[in-house]
């Protein structure tokens, strides 16, 4: 893989797709449908994937490429594949909440190696150089020119006051009393791939996700915080999470700052 033609790519066609999502989010109608598992999709989610897809397909023409909105996509295997989740976060779309990301990434051997995440309606973006280190760009984005970046990196955390990012529309209470078993100094919400992102800035220590995700929910967000220096492992065991699993679905998982200490188990609040 051409990885300074692949950093380029996906980062244009992030911005691009961005785009077209701005214009239908500017909108009144955003079209929304209720897919087979119940998961919402909109006329957004619909443009920014057919125009990812072209661009990956026309410059990777023999990689193999998954992504959410095309369910044909998901019986495809690969040992090295793109992986795409046009707009990631369509619930906070819906609200109008602006926690929504363009995820797309790069796996090799089961490891999302390069990756982007850009939250258009914050104007963040996030992606992997063609050297695997992760970087913020500045904005205004030109869409053909990366412009002013800087490396980002996980904190060192502090076990006794560690900052605790988690989802705004999935929480539940097994993720609280998971996250009630450490010393926590702050607790946020956040929605989409951008957790991934505030773990790999440093602006939290730790994001537990105890409910279901697919691979396209996580790969971008994952490479992000790999390139920063961060780790996602399973739940269960605290294994490394991979990808180009059968049904692209993923366990339960943990993101977080190499250097806290882990727990096993949900706690129960007294």
């Amino acid at each position: 893989m051409d990885y300074a033609l692949l950093t380029q790519t996906i980062r244009t066609l992030a911005l691009i797709g961005g785009e077209k999502i701005m214009e239908i989010y500017a909108q009144d109608d955003f079209g929304v449908e209720t897919k087979n598992d119940e998961s919402p999709v909109t006329r957004a989610d619909r443009a920014a994937d057919a125009v990812i897809f072209e661009g990956l397909r026309t410059v990777f023409p023999d990689v193999t490429i998954v992504t959410e909105e095309q369910s044909e996509s998901h019986t495809l295997s690969a040992q090295s594949f793109l992986i795409v989740d046009p707009l990631d976060g369509t619930k906070e779309f819906i609200k109008r909440r602006g926690d929504f990301t363009v995820n797309i990434a790069y796996v090799e051997n089961g490891v999302p190696t390069r990756g982007v995440v850009y939250a258009p309606a914050k104007e963040r973006l996030f992606f992997t150089n063609e050297h695997g280190q992760s970087v913020e760009e500045t904005g205004p984005f030109d869409v053909e020119c990366i412009g002013t970046t800087q490396e980002i990196s996980v904190k060192k955390p502090d076990n006794d006051a560690l900052i605790v990012v988690a989802s705004k529309s999935h929480r539940d209470q097994a993720t609280d009393d998971y996250i009630n078993g450490y010393n926590i100094a702050d607790l946020t919400g956040a929605g989409s791939s951008l957790k991934f992102c505030l773990v790999a800035t440093g602006e939290a220590d730790l994001y537990p996700r105890l409910g279901r995700t697919m691979e396209w929910d996580t790969a971008a967000g994952h490479a992000v915080l790999r390139g920063a220096g961060g780790q996602v492992v399973r739940f269960e065991d605290h294994q490394d999470l991979t990808y180009g699993k059968a049904d692209y679905e993923n366990p339960f998982f943990i993101a977080f700052a190499p250097g806290v200490t882990l727990k096993n188990k949900p706690f129960k609040t007294s």
